[in-house]
């Protein structure tokens, strides 16, 4: 487990290193339908949150943790519900990198930042323990559980903040 936390480690720092030294440009991703790149970022941020349920709910049926409700398709929702969810905050976070950069400004948008680094060590952690033989049992669930927090955090911080701040429109 040492190379993947080391790994992960890494992937935090650089990713929060790129984020304070890039000059961040005010606009990275938008897309059709949308009001502003901002809200591009937080549905697409809603939408990976949403997924990240269903990867938390997919694994407790999974180890039978849902009051014995564990379906033979719990494993293939759970892989799927996961790689839809990261796919959702790689234009998230190039969003925040390259437009908005690491901010500091204050304690929210200071929490939002270091999160986001955290979510990508954590994240990077996780898959590269996934493939291991002969891990601890609690492993993966521990990996698993702190990519969900961070990720709920991340959302914490910055879609529900914009949602009860500026609205929920498009």
């Amino acid at each position: 487990m040492l190379v993947p936390l080391l790994v992960g480690a890494a992937v935090a720092v650089a990713t929060g290193v790129y984020g304070r030294l890039h000059t961040p440009t005010g606009i990275a991703v938008n897309l059709a339908g949308f009001s502003s790149p901002q809200a591009v970022k937080v549905w697409l941020g809603s939408g990976a949150a949403f997924f990240a349920v269903l990867q938390l709910l997919s694994a407790l049926a999974m180890w039978g943790r849902l009051g014995g409700f564990s379906p033979s398709w719990a494993g293939t929702a759970h892989r799927w519900s996961g790689r839809i969810a990261f796919l959702l905050t790689v234009p998230v976070a190039v969003h925040c990198l390259y437009a908005l950069g690491f901010a500091d400004h204050d304690p929210r948008t200071l929490l939002h930042s270091l999160l986001g680094c955290l979510f990508f060590g954590a994240f990077t952690t996780k898959m590269l323990a996934l493939p291991r033989p002969g891990l601890a049992g609690w492993v993966l669930p521990v990996a698993g559980g702190v990519v969900f927090t961070v990720l709920m955090g991340i959302w914490l911080t910055s879609s529900l903040w914009y949602f009860t701040t500026v609205g929920v429109g498009t």
